[in-house]
């Protein structure tokens, strides 16, 4: 009897959760409505034009607008719209002011050459104004808001370079890298190794035994060819001079199944091959 009144209430219990799902995810739907609307006052409330104008561009708008009983707001999210496209555009003359000013007080070493930007090595961007969108290092970052902006590179910041780093252990474990794949290929010591080939050997060789025992997303260590790239150019500023064992790191440039890397000097090239020589004594 037990068993039955147990079944007979996990029963309900589902039979119930079922009726409820769909009403609930109503009611969810109807409170992101209201805080859409209640944010967008909050904007015009303080003249926040871009990221009203932000707002009134997603995809929210046209949902609230179909909604029953909200209606009305199309009219006015109309003449907001208006308003904050009229404002951005008068904006972009002090953009560059804003967002140079929120960089020093972020202390970035922040460069403009209209559209683009970049800050340190290996974080570089684009805005797009009739877009509103901004790119850095590839991700677009729907906004060309200054305070955003901000955010983002210093995210890219943490991602490169506040990272423990020690050069000559950096450069040392690519040599390491660079005999394994001359070994298994049976090519000779100073061969250029392909550098998509050796990029993906490298991030395999920074994964942990219980990610070979299981292969979970969740314990692959990731490396991008974004911190690959400032690692690189980290380890030329050091002066580190060569591996422990007397090589010298070469890099060879190129168009062909390339990556972009930063070289010696700082610049950003397409790098096809990698290899390491013996260092003159």
């Amino acid at each position: 009897m037990m068993d039955n009144s147990e079944s007979f209430l996990q029963e309900i219990q589902d039979d119930l959760s079922e009726i409820l799902k769909p009403y609930q995810k109503q009611v969810m739907q109807r409170q992101r409505m209201a805080e859409f609307i209640n944010q967008c006052m909050r904007c015009a409330g303080r003249d926040d034009f871009i990221l009203l104008d932000e707002l009134l561009q997603s995809k929210m708008v046209e949902e609230i607008e179909r909604e029953e009983g909200l209606e009305g707001c199309g009219r006015i999210f109309g003449q907001l719209r208006t308003y904050a496209d009229e404002k951005v555009e008068r904006y972009r003359i002090h953009f560059i002011e804003d967002l140079l000013a929120r960089a020093e007080e972020a202390g970035l070493p922040l460069e403009i050459d209209f559209p683009r930007l970049s800050c340190l090595k290996g974080i570089e961007g684009t805005v797009d104004f009739s877009k509103r969108t901004t790119t850095i290092n590839k991700k677009v970052l729907k906004s060309i808001d200054p305070k955003r902006i901000i955010s983002a590179l210093l995210r890219a910041k943490r991602e490169l370079y506040d990272r423990p780093y020690d050069p000559q252990a950096f450069i040392d474990s690519l040599r390491q890298t660079y005999g394994e794949i001359l070994k298994k290929e049976g090519w000779a010591e100073g061969d250029s190794v392909p550098i998509q080939r050796f990029y993906f050997e490298y991030v395999m060789s920074l994964q942990s035994k219980v990610f070979f025992q299981d292969m979970d997303k969740g314990k692959f260590r990731g490396y991008s060819l974004d911190q690959f790239a400032v690692d690189l150019w980290r380890y030329f500023q050091a002066g580190t001079g060569g591996t422990s064992d007397g090589y010298a790191l070469q890099l060879r440039p190129g168009r062909n199944n390339s990556l972009w890397l930063i070289d010696s000097d700082g610049e950003k090239r397409q790098i096809t091959g990698i290899s390491f020589q013996k260092a003159e004594p």
